[in-house]
């Protein structure tokens, strides 16, 4: 697992690849509130092209970071995600509380 950060003008872009599951879970989360925290964040874009698998600790990671930005106003948007990838986020519902928006 690995993710890539790009800040600007407010938007904090997460990049990630590779396999989101218990194994990595804990790294991400840490990681995720490193980047968010110190910025002036006020929306994250998810791009999951690169994310070849995600389970339902994936969804905790994106659930607890959505909980805890959400009282500080941070907005969470969901891009590319391939078929399996986007089929779990849509069982899980995620998409009411991160949109999957289009990129350009």
């Amino acid at each position: 697992m690995e993710a890539h950060y790009d800040y600007s003008g407010g938007t904090l872009k997460v990049s990630l690849s590779g396999e989101l599951d218990e194994s990595n879970a804990g790294g991400l989360r840490a990681s995720l509130d490193a980047n968010i925290v110190p910025q002036n964040t006020k929306r994250v874009i998810l791009d999951l092209s690169r994310l070849s698998f995600m389970d339902s600790t994936g969804i905790g990671v994106l659930v607890g970071r959505y909980k805890k930005f959400r009282p500080k106003s941070v907005a969470f948007f969901i891009t590319e995600p391939n078929a399996t990838v986007d089929k779990i986020l849509r069982l899980s519902g995620i998409y009411t509380i991160m949109p999957r928006i289009e990129t350009a």
